[in-house]
């Protein structure tokens, strides 16, 4: 298990701030399958929906002060594609004024925005229609993609085309954990093509309208290692996960080469990320397509193994694979607290994996913490806790944790000091795992 420095760890130019996602924090939306997927009991492990959320659409000035009060820089927050766009071809441009309200008081605050066009969620009116099974979708988010760019570029020139393709297609199509929970290969495989080539032809389009801009995806990636090293099954299926949930993407989205698994691309191949957003959370214990923990290791709330090593693995792979500055556009953990404590570990999780990246040797440029205020975390609903701010969702109170007070001296020192971690994190030990994995 990493440990946290016991020098001062100076910063060097490396950003940090918090990421977050429309339709986790936003509420009173009604138009997206998440929110039709949250009312069929069962679906969502407390029952709850995203309509209520953080109600952040209502309560974003507080939101933003409160991030301007800790000092971070930067923000990547999303778009609700179905509020935009609530059918087809129809804009709804309250909404675009709104987002522009928002976007221009963080710019006004002096927190850099990077926005983000999709995050899992899709209009209803799209799902509908096979989402992105569905070839038309390609066309259905490039029109989306011009007029949000276009309405919102004077304030934003940073862009997150789409967050974790390969984690929408197989929480979808193969874990059966999100909407439409149907099980089949091939539509997984339909769906990381359509996505690839949105991203492609997006990042062309957003180029003709800002040529300035900076423009890439969130992709997350896994640590994958053989649970049992001597095991040739193990190891066969950690280099095929590691191809099919890793490579294909990178290689696909960040420049336009498909391999036999996506088909033929109809694109030129070339470099179609100007960085490479790195969404980083676990390492899998591979024995076969399944998602499993090591025995005994550290982990989470919901039981992921806490690895900082992979962090910089991933990035590494990343960086040598397209070339580009890497952006941890996530990074975070479930930690719920306690009867009385807020959280109970995330401080050291934090000071683990900041090292792990000042040590790295890499071009990390910035470090975007998952989240900013407790949210509606898809099918776990409102038990998971990954923020920084605790949120009471009866009352709607924000109340800074620990770890957002030491994110802010790290910000302020402009290092990660020795004080600052005894400070947090000293005695904080992690739950540990049972082993247990997630079959496909």
């Amino acid at each position: 298990m990493a440990q946290a420095p016991d020098s001062t760890r100076p910063l060097n130019g490396l950003l940090i701030g918090t990421a977050s996602a429309a339709t986790q924090i936003e509420g009173g939306d009604r138009n997206n399958q998440w929110w039709e997927w949250a009312q069929t009991p069962g679906n969502v492990a407390d029952g709850s929906s995203p309509e209520r959320a953080n109600d952040h659409w209502n309560r974003w000035r507080e939101d933003n002060e409160l991030m301007a009060e800790l000092g971070f820089p930067i923000a990547r927050v999303g778009l609700e594609w179905s509020r935009i766009e609530p059918s087809p071809g129809k804009f709804d441009h309250a909404a675009l004024d709104r987002y522009r309200e928002e976007l221009g008081d963080l710019v006004d605050k002096g927190i850099k925005p990077l926005v983000t066009l999709h995050h899992f969620s899709n209009p209803l009116w799209l799902q509908h229609r096979g989402q992105w099974t569905n070839p038309g979708s390609v066309d259905a988010f490039l029109r989306y993609a011009r007029v949000a760019v276009g309405a919102l570029k004077d304030l934003v020139d940073e862009w997150v085309t789409l967050n974790e393709p390969n984690v929408y297609a197989t929480q979808a199509h193969l874990f059966r954990e999100a909407p439409p929970a149907d099980v089949s290969p091939g539509s997984l495989v339909r769906v990381l093509r359509h996505m690839a080539i949105a991203h492609v032809r997006a990042y062309t389009l957003i180029h003709a309208v800002q040529p300035d801009a900076t423009v890439t995806i969130a992709h997350h990636l896994r640590d994958f290692a053989p649970m049992n090293p001597r095991n040739p099954l193990h190891r066969a299926f950690t280099r095929l996960n590691q191809w099919a949930f890793n490579d294909v993407v990178t290689d696909a989205f960040g420049l336009g080469r498909f391999t036999s698994l996506l088909g033929r691309s109809p694109l030129p191949e070339g470099r179609y990320a100007d960085v490479i957003g790195l969404n980083y959370y676990s390492r899998t214990a591979v024995t076969g397509p399944s998602d499993g923990v090591f025995p005994g290791v550290p982990v989470n709330d919901l039981g992921w193994e806490i690895w900082p090593q992979g962090l910089v693995t991933c990035a590494r792979s990343l960086h040598e694979r397209l070339g580009v500055p890497v952006w941890i556009t996530e990074n975070g953990c479930a930690d719920n607290g306690s009867a009385t404590e807020l959280e109970r570990f995330r401080p050291r999780f934090l000071a683990e994996h900041l090292d792990a990246i000042l040590d790295s040797g890499l071009p990390i440029e910035r470090y975007y913490h998952w989240c900013f205020v407790d949210n509606w975390e898809w099918g776990e609903g409102e038990v998971q806790r990954f923020g920084i701010v605790h949120n009471d969702y009866e009352t709607q109170t924000r109340t800074v944790k620990p770890s957002g007070r030491m994110l802010a001296e790290v910000v302020a020192e402009g290092a990660l000091t020795p004080s600052i971690i005894e400070q947090y994190s000293a005695g904080q030990e992690y739950p540990r795992a049972d082993g247990s994995s997630r079959p496909a």
